[in-house]
């Protein structure tokens, strides 16, 4: 009963994670006026205006604010439940996108409603972090069973992941089954039984690749290996078609070398300059290096790794096993695709073309990394309630009287 009164009260967010969170959006409404200015300005298509992309970010942002605020002020608790409509209305719109949805860069991931887009798959991660945490702290030890407790769990996040491949949109789906892993680690499953799912997975990417791959030579169509096969050997050897499919990562590493220490100033990007694609987007991260340079991109850098301990730290104090879950899937989903993001474009890891958290263009990406962190948000006030004292009734023990002894008598002589 205790526990039930002390969800229901509300303590205080953590106002240092607010305000990190804000200054980040702050800082990609800056950079994408910064990155996406020259590019719409000469373009028709976006009325000639500079500000054109920066409108628009800014409309999302306020949209994501007043979710932030909205997610925030839900008890987290109310989320075991909340989660689900959302997540059916999400498995629904990821089953029809792939045959109604927009064709953007050949991928249908897109519904598009005017001029804006929703992307399913941007609100599949953050419901497969609620769907896990909630199964996780309701099985309990059972979760650590294989046939009861992980089998089941890794068939929906299969399930989900294969929806997302169907767009095909390899990003996404590499980044929710990387959360939706680090969700189920961090809920206690057998070591054995991940590192078993991590064979499957390979394997079973192997066999679908390789069919893939086999269907294409047999029926002629060859584009879509290519394509792929191109993005490895940019990776491997940035120079060995740098007009064509090494393009974009050589105009990304020369963005970043161009920057060198100090950078060449806001604004002064050359790059941006219709050289790199989508500047404001996927490749943002190459501006803010060749205008910040090193010691900017370092402290950037710094910046977000300790938003990110901040949200795990939140996370971690929560008193239960739901909340916790969810805080750490959230961060964790944000360094996860931040970590894609830039590490595709410096060359770390080939390029997936998926956005870096609240400093890219988009809408759909922003709205719900604002959203998911209002409740990280809620969580982080549950954590500041201060545990009420239990009181004890005072208990009067009555010491059973023990009649006195007959003293003896001592007589003298």
């Amino acid at each position: 009963m205790s526990d039930n009164k002390n969800q229901s009260r509300k303590g205080t967010p953590d106002f240092q994670l607010l305000i990190l969170t804000l200054l980040l959006v702050g800082f990609g409404l800056v950079m994408v006026f910064s990155s996406s200015s020259s590019i719409s300005i000469v373009n028709s298509k976006f009325n000639n205006d500079a500000m054109y992309f920066t409108k628009k970010q800014l409309m999302f942002g306020g949209l994501g604010l007043i979710s932030m605020f909205v997610t925030m002020n839900i008890p987290y608790a109310r989320y075991k439940k909340l989660f689900v409509p959302v997540f059916i209305v999400t498995l629904i719109m990821l089953l029809l996108v792939p045959y109604i949805g927009t064709n953007v860069n050949g991928a249908r991931s897109w519904f598009g409603v005017g001029s804006f887009g929703i992307q399913p798959s941007e609100l599949a991660k953050i419901t497969i972090v609620l769907y896990l945490a909630a199964l996780i702290s309701k099985k309990g030890e059972r979760f650590r069973d294989l046939r009861t407790g992980y089998i089941p769990v890794m068939m929906i996040v299969g399930f989900v992941a294969g929806l997302i491949m169907l767009q095909p949109d390899f990003g996404s789906c590499l980044i929710l089954v990387a959360t939706a892993g680090l969700v189920i680690f961090a809920g206690g499953a057998n070591l054995k039984h991940i590192l078993g799912s991590i064979g499957l997975l390979i394997l079973g990417a192997s066999i679908v690749l390789g069919a893939q791959f086999l269907f294409e030579k047999l029926s002629g169509a060859e584009a879509s290996h290519n394509y792929k096969a191109g993005r490895i050997q940019a990776y491997l050897d940035p120079l060995h078609d740098p007009q064509g499919v090494s393009y974009n990562l050589v105009q990304s590493l020369i963005a970043i070398g161009h920057g060198g220490a100090a950078g060449t100033g806001f604004g002064q990007s050359i790059q941006k300059l219709h050289y790199l694609p989508n500047p404001y987007n996927d490749f943002i991260f190459s501006v803010i290096g060749e205008e910040f340079g090193f010691i900017g991109t370092f402290l950037f850098l710094l910046f977000y790794i300790y938003f990110i301990w901040r949200g795990i730290l939140v996370s971690v104090r929560c008193p239960d096993t739901f909340g916790t879950l969810v805080g750490v899937g959230i961060m964790g989903l944000i360094a996860i695709q931040a970590f894609i993001n830039i590490g595709g474009v410096t060359n770390t890891i080939p390029i997936t073309g998926v956005t870096l958290p609240f400093i890219s263009y988009g809408g759909s990406s922003l709205m719900v990394m604002m959203a998911s962190m209002g409740i990280v948000l809620s969580i982080s006030r549950q954590a500041s309630v201060p545990v009420p004292q239990e009181r004890t009734k005072s208990v009067v023990v009555k010491q059973a009287t023990i009649p006195d002894r007959p003293r003896k008598r001592t007589y003298t002589r």
